[in-house]
């Protein structure tokens, strides 16, 4: 049995609204990474890129749809790669549509196939100066909800 199971979840601070305005902010972020060149999707690619250069990942998303949670193989990916993310200090959270995310990220831009996108990687910007207001909100999320013990918090996407 679990805290969570025993207690229920924690209670949300009145007058904050954090689940609705950590979706927003996502959102924005992967706008803008999206943008700036800084996202890596697919569960293979995030792998590697974090084998390679781990001090260069920001933030990391790991996404499912209902269909998702039966695939085995998927969440042991999840898993080693939220241990991963934990060690080297990589705030993680998810998001239960995948529809949502390809709605705001869309096909790959190279061939314009549709792409995984279980894991997305913000990676930080060779710009010296980039700092990205949506990513210290979602950074300060995270921190709180590690707070009440809620390590990989799931967020839902505006609509």
């Amino acid at each position: 049995m679990t805290l969570e199971e025993i207690h229920g979840p924690e209670p949300v601070p009145a007058g904050h609204d954090w689940m609705q305005g950590a979706g927003k902010a996502l959102h924005e972020l992967l706008v803008s990474a999206q943008r700036r060149g800084c996202l890596t999707a697919g569960v293979y690619e995030s792998a590697k890129l974090m084998n390679v250069d781990p001090d260069n990942v920001a933030f990391c998303v790991l996404a499912t749809d209902e269909d998702d949670e039966g695939d085995i193989a998927l969440q042991i990916h999840f898993t080693l790669i939220q241990a991963f993310c934990c060690e080297n200090d990589i705030d993680i959270v998810r998001v239960n549509d995948v529809a949502k995310l390809a709605a705001i990220v869309g096909p790959s831009e190279e061939s314009g196939e549709t792409r995984d996108l279980h894991c997305i990687l913000i990676t930080n910007p060779n710009e010296d100066g980039w700092k990205d207001p949506d990513l210290e909100k979602l950074n300060y999320f995270c921190e709180e909800r590690r707070n009440v013990n809620d390590w990989v918090p799931t967020i839902t996407l505006p609509e």
